[in-house]
Formats: structure tokens, C-alpha cells, sequence
């Protein structure tokens, strides 16, 4: 597999960064800024179960450590795996949420362009809540 084209979507937020890391990184949490996971997750096991447009798809979450990292790859019913880095790093008294889009194979540039725009609502979603 070649490299993918890759997009690094980040929002500034004006809170300490152990903050939105432990709001952000609770999969209970997710569906209150994540619009792709807005109904919600189920816990199976070790995974979460979201229903969505893309059908019932597995999220697997990194575990909870010390470096901002709610890496996780999401498996859609067709055995496709993405995976996504999210990444919350300390900026000054704030913080930077920073989400890595890469363009998957068969994507249209159009199609990543609108990905790209999704995750950057949600990621002002974050913003709205943890800072308000």
C-alpha cells in the first residue's frame, strides 16, 4: 500500500490539556461532540459498538495514558479497518486537539474534502463544550 494523502485537522482550546483528555477520551462522551458517533456508543468487551450511517461499526481505543493519545480504529461491516489518531497536546494554559485524516483508497477528493470539514465541526463541537 502506497501512503495516503494526509490532512492534520486541529482546533485550539482554551482549557488545560488533562482536561480535554479525559472528557474527550471517555467513549461515553463521544457522541456529545463526535456527529459520526452521535448515537452512541455500547461497550462489547474490550471494543464499542456505534450504529451510523456506515452500519454497525467497532471502535477500539488506545488505552488511557499520560500522552494525550484517543488513537482508535474504527472496523465498518465490510472488514474495513480505519484508523484514526486524535491527539490532545498541551499549548501555553490550553490545549490543541489534533485529528489525522488520511484520504482511503477509492476516496474522492471531494469526498475527503467533506471529511475533512466533519471532523473540523466536531472538532469545534469539543471546543464549544470545554470551553464554556
Amino acid at each position: 500500500m502506497t501512503t495516503m494523502t494526509a490532512r492534520i485537522v486541529h482546533c485550539s482550546i482554551d482549557r488545560d490539556w488533562q482536561d480535554v483528555y479525559a472528557f474527550a477520551g471517555e467513549p461515553e462522551n463521544m457522541p456529545l461532540w463526535a456527529s459520526g458517533l452521535a448515537s452512541g456508543l455500547e461497550r462489547d468487551g474490550d471494543d464499542w459498538i456505534a450504529k451510523g450511517v456506515l452500519g454497525t461499526v467497532r471502535v477500539s481505543f488506545v488505552p488511557a495514558n499520560k500522552f494525550g493519545i484517543i488513537d482508535h480504529t474504527v472496523t465498518i461491516e465490510s472488514g474495513m479497518r480505519v484508523y484514526n489518531a486524535l491527539r490532545i497536546v498541551p499549548n501555553g494554559d490550553g490545549c490543541e486537539v489534533m485529528f489525522t485524516l488520511l484520504k482511503q483508497p477509492g476516496m474522492t477528493d471531494a469526498q475527503f474534502a467533506a471529511d475533512g470539514a466533519h471532523v473540523e465541526k466536531d472538532l469545534h463541537a469539543l471546543k464549544a463544550l470545554m470551553e464554556k
